[in-house]
């Protein structure tokens, strides 16, 4: 063993309006097991979920066969490095997302139910209804022990009230995570704000002080635990030692890229209202969002996330990656194969960034194992196809090993219609906090194991 000490899970570098809390050490395995169980020395289990709106173009995302071995279709190619860790799951439905004598708002309804399980009541006033999400029922339990109990990212704003579909508010197509059928919880999309609620202590004088001299000064937020963090390495072994470097560094490289992106958004005009620490570009501001998300779950400030790709019915272009037509606008494609080849195009990019979290997740060591090796994470969309707008035989990944309980590396094809929720119940259960039903649910959903 390459500790010294042992060291406590919650220790935290501290400083002026900062709170660096640090990444998963060998130095903390033994004094969790002294703590009375030796499970608490196994590093903690994730769950996180990402969506896309408008849904996938499905011949090019489903494999042909079934089972272990099968060749990854076009749009998941960009997964190939990670195939031992992937589930595709073909076959499942939100049932919740059909109009059931609503008429027309399939957008709204795809996003409004995919975590909840619950049809959400058609209106664009202050009564909204859907349902809890499946993240915040997690976050209920497990996140009583982190600082934040969930993490909500995105890369698009989103109104909260206003009709944004067929008499649905536009808060159906803004927001995947409800922490209660009436309370849509809000996503982030400035990775400056999210950094500094990771990263700051929570008073808001010191917070002000802190940020006001990093930007006067040019300085980083790690400048204000430089002392905290020399003591503690002369606890640590070579290991944990290399380990928190690492994390730092981590830590300051992202830091770096979003005053970059503060400098990159300055405006032309003075008066002309740009949010800072919002790169220009979709890959750069996905790419940032993520690498936050990797930061959090890393340093065990939360266990639970979500992140928008987009919003449901997100009408963006993709000008780079050679798209210039809209994504919503596209998904009407009504067969035609132009439309087909640029609907897979917008997909495949979709999935390289999505590629990319997980190459930061499985560069993050823990234990034995990487942080995708201690992570549930479904990727997908409540649209299965958009020009038919059905809820059914959704584009659904299920990535990572679930902490050893998931058996990947391969494709379950389940009976047409099976629920979604099934799903959600067996994550639920992996993550200590299960719950009877939820939304059609009938069961827990089988195969994942093996």
């Amino acid at each position: 063993m390459s500790t010294h000490r042992k060291l406590s899970r919650r220790t935290v570098l501290r400083g002026l309006g900062t709170a660096v809390a640090l990444p998963w050490l060998e130095a903390m395995a033994p004094a969790a097991a002294l703590a009375g169980s030796a499970s608490k020395a196994a590093p903690p289990l994730r769950m996180a979920f990402l969506y896309v709106p408008n849904g996938v173009h499905l011949p090019d995302w489903t494999p042909a066969t079934e089972g272990a071995g099968f060749a990854l279709p076009p749009t998941l190619q960009p997964l190939a490095p990670f195939q031992d860790q992937l589930l595709v799951l073909s076959g499942l439905s939100q049932d919740a997302g059909f109009a059931h004598g609503d008429g027309a708002g399939d957008h709204a309804r795809a996003l409004a139910s995919f975590l909840t399980g619950a049809h959400p009541r058609k209106t664009d006033g202050a009564n909204i209804k859907a349902g809890i999400s499946v993240d915040q029922l997690a976050a209920q339990q497990v996140g009583r022990t982190t600082r934040l109990p969930s993490l909500e990212l995105g890369c698009d704003r989103g109104a909260q009230s206003g009709n944004c579909d067929s008499g649905y508010s536009c808060a159906y197509s803004s927001n995947i995570s409800w922490s209660s059928a009436s309370t849509p919880v809000a996503k982030e999309i400035n990775p400056r704000l999210v950094f500094d609620r990771l990263f700051s202590n929570g008073v808001p004088g010191e917070q002000g002080v802190s940020r006001a001299r990093r930007e006067r000064y040019r300085a980083s937020i790690l400048d204000f635990v430089t002392e905290d963090a020399r003591q503690l390495r002369h606890r640590l072994g070579r290991t944990d030692g290399r380990k928190v470097d690492e994390y730092l560094s981590s830590i300051r490289e992202i830091e770096r890229r979003i005053q970059t992106a503060s400098l990159d958004n300055q405006p032309d005009a003075p008066d002309y209202p740009t949010p800072e620490g919002i790169p220009p570009d979709f890959q750069s501001h996905a790419r940032l969002l993520a690498d936050l998300m990797v930061l959090a779950f890393q340093g065990d400030l939360t266990r639970v996330s979500t992140f928008m790709l987009a919003n449901e019915g997100s009408n963006r272009s993709y000008k780079e990656i050679g798209v210039p037509d809209g994504h919503h606008n596209l998904s009407h494609h009504g067969g035609d194969p132009e439309k087909h080849r640029k609907l897979a195009q917008i997909n495949t990019f979709h999935i390289e960034q999505l590629a990319y979290l997980l190459s930061k997740l499985q560069a993050v060591r823990e234990g034995d194992g990487t942080l995708l090796d201690n992570l549930m994470l479904v990727y997908g969309s409540g649209i299965g196809d958009g020009n038919r707008h059905n809820h059914n035989d959704l584009p659904v990944l299920l990535i990572g090993s679930g902490g050893g309980t998931i058996q990947s590396g391969r494709h379950i094809q389940y009976a047409k219609n099976t629920p979604m929720n099934n799903l959600f119940l067996s994550m639920l259960d992996r993550m200590g906090a299960g719950v009877d039903s939820l939304g059609d649910s009938r069961g827990r959903l089988w195969g994942l194991e093996g």
